[in-house]
């Protein structure tokens, strides 16, 4: 999406979010190792996986965007989950 001539990405970039590929790893690999069986574990992984979302060049994303996300994902879990 196209905002005055600038993509998500230049914005990530003016915002201090460059393109960062071992740092898209290494947050993805600790939201790997974090993520358990409990809902509050798979909640930070989520959050950990939608933050590398910022560094990774193949995302279309905006830290506003991330923190909506991750405001749904926790009211998401405190109703019980999407079924409820």
């Amino acid at each position: 999406m196209s905002d005055g001539g600038r993509d998500a990405n230049d914005t990530a970039a003016a915002d201090g979010f460059e393109p960062d590929p071992e740092r898209v790893e290494f947050l993805r690999a600790i939201a790997d190792d974090v993520r358990g069986d409990t809902s509050e574990s798979k909640q930070l992984a989520n959050v950990l996986y939608r933050t590398s979302d910022l560094y990774d060049e193949r995302e279309d994303t905006s830290p506003e965007e991330i923190v909506r996300n991750v405001k749904f994902i926790l009211e998401v879990t405190e109703r019980g989950g999407l079924d409820r």
